[in-house]
């Protein structure tokens, strides 16, 4: 959270809280792990998602406008034939912890060329397979999607899943405002992953049957790694996008 406030006579000042807010049957330990800030790390890397049809590439830097705290991250990418690009950085690892909530805010340039954004997490946990928690706002469908491995960790076959809540296509998402997106979600020792919730803008929406196997035998090491992915809509275009105040709560 961030409070700021001004004077009668022009002082001014501010103040940065972290608040981590849970979904109501969830009951987190008092010793969660709050990684803050996320997209002021260094290291980010970033490529065409070759799952994605045609071709992207991008750009990103730490800029100090458009910003809540004076660092948000600019992800810039051009397209063709619906490319997407992908974003992602390593901040940790904890193959222990079995219970996340994912909290950042978007600023969006121009939306009219993004057809989905995505907000994935991925965790190698305990066995060594990668648990891959993919989230994203689906503007062909008009849902918040979900992945699953509908084969085995050795021989995966992952889909996105269509869930019960609505996600407003991202092309019409207010342009240059700050969005808010949270998402909550947990998993079992295997990867079976829960989707409990998604808040946009402050309205939570609980996710109903969005549950499903979401383990990779991929042989990473041991990591927690975040990604920010657009994709393009259209036989061509570009996109600009801003994230601040990247969150990422576990326990």
């Amino acid at each position: 959270m961030h409070v700021k406030c001004w004077g009668s006579h022009g002082a001014a000042g501010s103040i940065e809280e972290n608040i981590t807010v849970v979904p109501a049957n969830s009951t987190p330990p008092p010793n969660v792990t709050v990684v803050s800030n996320i997209q002021s790390l260094a290291g980010w890397k970033w490529n065409h998602d070759p799952g994605t049809p045609g071709y992207a590439e991008g750009s990103s830097d730490i800029v100090n406008s458009p910003t809540i705290n004076g660092n948000s991250r600019q992800y810039s990418l051009s397209f063709t034939n619906a490319g997407g690009e992908i974003y992602h950085i390593g901040f940790g690892k904890d193959p222990a912890a079995t219970h996340f909530v994912y909290n950042t805010n978007i600023w969006l340039a121009d939306p009219s060329d993004i057809a989905n954004i995505e907000l994935d997490m991925n965790q190698v946990i305990a066995n060594g397979d990668t648990v891959i928690y993919g989230f994203q706002c689906d503007g062909y469908s008009g849902t918040w999607d979900y992945t699953i491995n509908l084969g085995t960790p050795s021989k995966p076959k992952g889909r996105w899943e269509h869930s019960n809540v609505v996600c407003p296509d991202p092309k019409t998402w207010t342009s240059n405002v700050w969005h808010n997106v949270q998402v909550s979600y947990y998993r079992d020792a295997v990867g079976n992953v829960t989707y409990e919730s998604v808040v946009l803008d402050g309205e939570q929406s609980d996710l109903i049957g969005a549950y499903g196997n979401s383990a990779f035998s991929l042989g990473w090491a041991p990591t927690l790694l975040t990604n920010f992915q657009i994709d393009g809509r259209g036989e061509n275009g570009s996109v600009t996008a801003y994230v601040d105040n990247l969150t990422i709560s576990r326990w």
